[in-house]
C-alpha cells in the first residue's frame, strides 16, 4: 500500500486490476470445470470473490481489509494452475452444505478455496494461514482425505 501512497483506494484498484486480469480476463483451467467467481454481494463494483481474498470476517458487510492477503493477491491464479503438482496438497472437503476444493503450499501456509457447484467451479476464498494450530490442521484433514479416511471422490 505505500506504493500508493497509503491511498486505499488506489491499492484496491490496483489489486482488483491483477484478480481481473487472472480470474475474470483469463480464467484458470482446473480439471476442465467450467469456471466462476462469486459475484454477489457485489461491492464497489467488484464481485464478492474479490472482497473475500483481500479482507477477513465472517460479516459480508463487516469484512475488514487484510494486508498479508492483499500482499498475496497473485498467489491464487498460480496455485490453481499447479493443483497437479507435487509441490501443493489438493483435498476435498464439506464445508456446511458446500463441496470445497482446497490447494493449499507443502506447508499449508497458504490456502485457495474453491467451491464445486457441479456444474462449475468457483473461486471462494484464498488466504494466508499464519498460525501454526491452522496449518496442523489443514495438514491433518489432507493426510485424512488422502489416506481415505474421509470420502475420496475426485477433485
Amino acid at each position: 500500500m505505500s506504493a500508493y501512497g497509503g491511498n486505499w483506494q488506489q491499492y484496491v484498484d490496483a489489486l482488483y486490476e491483477y484478480f481481473y486480469r487472472d480470474f475474470i480476463e483469463s480464467k484458470p483451467t482446473f480439471r476442465d470445470r467450467r469456471w466462476a467467481v462469486k459475484k454477489h454481494p457485489e461491492s464497489q463494483g467488484k464481485p464478492a470473490t474479490f472482497w473475500h481474498i483481500v479482507s477477513d470476517g465472517s460479516v459480508e458487510e463487516e469484512r475488514l481489509p487484510d494486508f498479508r492477503r492483499c500482499e498475496r493477491i497473485r498467489w491464487p491464479r498460480p496455485i490453481i494452475d499447479a493443483c497437479e503438482s507435487e509441490r501443493v496438497r489438493l483435498w476435498r472437503t464439506k464445508r456446511g452444505s458446500s463441496n470445497r476444493v482446497l490447494i493449499a503450499l507443502e506447508d499449508f501456509s497458504y490456502v485457495v478455496i474453491l467451491e464445486d457447484r457441479t456444474e462449475y467451479i468457483m473461486l471462494w476464498t484464498a488466504f494466508h494461514v499464519g498460525h501454526s494450530n491452522r496449518r496442523r490442521d489443514l495438514r491433518r484433514e489432507w493426510k485424512a482425505w488422502s489416506n481415505g479416511q474421509t470420502s475420496k471422490p475426485n477433485p
